[in-house]
């Protein structure tokens, strides 16, 4: 998604050019999905882990740039903010043990770059929004200076004529203005990337925005910014906030780039796609010579790079994804999740998310006139808000009327069944087994991320300031995540 460009200012004409290279790459693409056999072959698994850099009090150390290059990695990358790197983990089949190999690519990976990065004090820690972050921190100055992010700030701000307005009302509330996107870049995550038949994709998306609500609301790990006390994933408003290009015109509202989506999916993945198109301008429109159409109508696999650059413009928190590698496959990069605070609790939410998907894709076409998309959307958000605490509607198809129930109340009844799910795909039993258990310890004592960070910081303020009690918590949560050790078990 993150497709390197070397140009920040754009014409007219190159918008027009983009735009027919761009319809042209929805019609190559709805041929290759035609297909018989396009796409189809064993599971794999990959992974994408965004971190923060920082120096011994837990303060961003903006160092991204420096720190590629003395390692040279092509699998790390360089994110929106100069404190901000990402590890692009090496994909594997899902009958490899995906898990425990991803889990020590991950270990590995913030071992090298901690080496690395101790030459300025620095380390690398996996959290969805650092607690010690301030304003401060954020803003031009901050942002990696590439000409894909300038691009993107450039565009955005010139779409939305103004600031852009940050609104979060929780335990506490904070309102700003920002002249620039770079608060987006404040919000890290553990991307999973899983490849599906494109037969089976509109079941199995459906399934995944249905349960993802749980998934969210069990992984929560971002309840501050600026020492603010908001949503247990605060990163979910303040993503869709900090890059919110629209004019808002409540008598013909479009989508916002950041979404849940806008409905099911009826038929497959090319819906998707096609809303890509016909739905967001073009922000970043560069376009190559690629006939995509004569390609395709030859029988070869275009590389429909213009539709792949618009996908990386539009954050879909589950987004669909076209890859033209070795004859082209779909994937399905599932984006709403923090990074952190363990590795190991990042391995668990993975498998519980993949889990859960499977046990309810079969039982989607049942349960759709159950609940109307704007229920699961609205699930999405309150998970978001309340974590554990949130109470959500659940389908049945037996119901007269929408039934709400409890987060802890639903995994209980589904967690015995994602086992099963699990092996029937092809994972290894062994490689997750103990996983579900990592999952089952945080169901027993409803401790997430979000929910320790806000019981040790209600610990620390009565002994000390508000931000010397966030540097106190945060490198305690340092300390754990370092030991791998399940968020559970913290004490």
């Amino acid at each position: 998604m993150g497709l390197t460009i070397d140009q920040f200012t754009f014409t007219q004409a190159d918008t027009e050019r983009f735009s027919t290279r761009l319809h042209d790459n929805l019609h190559a693409l709805e041929s290759v999905l035609k297909r018989p056999g396009f796409g189809e072959g064993e599971l794999s698994f990959g992974a994408e882990l965004e971190l923060y850099i920082v120096d011994p009090h837990g303060r961003p150390l903006p160092l991204n740039q420096e720190i590629q290059k003395q390692l040279g990695d092509e699998q790390l990358t360089l994110e929106l903010n100069s404190y901000n790197l990402e590890y692009n983990f090496s994909p594997v089949l899902v009958k490899d043990n995906c898990f425990a190999r991803t889990e020590a690519e991950a270990l590995a990976a913030i071992q090298k770059i901690n080496n690395c990065a101790k030459a300025w004090n620095g380390t690398a820690v996996p959290v969805g929004i650092l607690p010690t972050l301030q304003q401060s921190d954020t803003g031009y100055h901050a942002m990696t200076k590439l000409p894909r992010y300038e691009a993107l700030t450039r565009q955005l701000a010139q779409i939305r004529g103004g600031p852009f307005k940050i609104a979060i009302e929780g335990e506490e509330t904070i309102q700003l203005a920002m002249d620039d996107v770079t608060l987006e870049g404040a919000n890290t995550s553990f991307q999973i990337h899983l490849r599906i038949p494109p037969a089976e994709f509109a079941d199995f998306y459906n399934a995944l925005q249905l349960v993802t609500p749980l998934v969210l609301a069990l992984g929560a790990n971002s309840p501050t910014l600026f020492g603010h006390r908001l949503w247990h994933e605060t990163r979910i408003p303040l993503f869709k906030q900090s890059i919110d290009c629209r004019q808002q015109d409540p008598l013909h509202p479009i989508p916002a780039r950041v979404n849940f989506g806008n409905n099911w999916v009826r038929e497959g993945a090319l819906e998707l796609f096609a809303e890509a198109v016909h739905l967001f301008e073009p922000i970043l429109p560069i376009s190559t010579e690629e006939d995509a159409i004569s390609v395709a109508n030859a029988g070869d696999t275009p590389q429909l790079r213009e539709l792949r650059m618009q996908q990386g413009t539009i954050w879909l928190w589950n987004r669909p994804v076209y890859d033209p590698v070795a004859g082209g496959h779909l994937r399905i990069e599932m984006r709403a999740l923090p990074a952190g605070p363990s590795i190991v609790d990042m391995m668990a939410n993975a498998a519980l998310l993949i889990g859960l998907t499977k046990l309810m894709q079969p039982r989607m076409k049942h349960l759709l006139p159950a609940i109307p998309f704007a229920y699961c959307s609205n699930n999405f958000y309150r998970a978001a808000q309340l974590g554990l605490n949130a109470e959500l509607i659940w389908p049945s198809k037996h119901q007269n009327e929408p039934q709400y129930h409890t987060v802890y109340s639903i995994l209980g009844r589904l967690l015995p069944e994602v086992g099963e799910q699990l092996e029937g795909m092809g994972f290894v039993k062994n490689d997750f087994s103990h996983l579900l258990t990592v999952i089952e310890e945080r169901l027993t004592t409803r401790q997430t991320g979000a929910q320790w960070q806000l019981d040790k910081l209600t610990n620390l303020r009565p002994q000390m300031p508000r931000q010397e009690a966030l540097i106190a918590m945060f490198q305690e949560y340092q300390a754990n995540s370092a030991k791998n050790l399940p968020v559970a078990q913290w004490k």
